[in-house]
């Protein structure tokens, strides 16, 4: 049922990859905000406890491991695949939530459309760099699922006349 080592392949179009998510707190000095949190990174096809972990603690900077998440591809999502794997930085998007007194990461996305949404909701997205293997995993699947669509010129209402601009 595996493509590639950590890909599954549930139907003939939607891909799944297991991945990490580190989060960060890290110390401020400022009279506002004594601390800051973000995601720092992914790790791709990370097989370890499923468990959240600690994996830095030191007196300025604390680092989470959050196990357990998925990278989807599909390919209504395609478009926002191309977008994120073309640009100068391509990127994993993350989504996460304050519980308590710790960022907890919900869930994570490679499409920019899909990010652009959940931001559009009010949520906190963050970006972090996308590892090789994901760029390549996702790039296949790009090259594979999107279709380029011209668009289609609609003419300015300004230009027809008054009995045509009601139909």
């Amino acid at each position: 049922m595996r493509g590639m080592p950590g890909a599954e392949v549930t139907d003939k179009t939607v891909l799944r990859k297991r991945v990490a998510v580190v989060m960060q707190r890290r110390a401020l000095d400022n009279r506002w905000q004594s601390e800051v949190w973000e995601p720092l990174g992914v790790l791709s096809g990370y097989e370890g406890s499923a468990e959240p972990r600690v994996l830095v603690e030191q007196a300025d900077v604390k680092q989470w491991l959050y196990p357990g998440f998925e990278l989807v591809l599909r390919p209504s999502e395609a478009e926002g695949y191309y977008h994120n794997v073309s640009s100068a930085e391509p990127c994993v998007f993350i989504l996460w939530r304050m519980q308590g007194e710790n960022a907890v990461p919900q869930f994570a996305t490679a499409s920019y459309d899909e990010a652009s949404r959940w931001m559009d909701g009010g949520e906190k997205v963050d970006r972090v760099p996308m590892p090789p293997e994901l760029f390549l995993w996702v790039g296949e699947f790009v090259e594979r699922n999107y279709r380029s669509t011209p668009k289609k010129r609609i003419r300015p209402q300004s230009f027809l006349s008054p009995k045509d601009r009601a139909r």
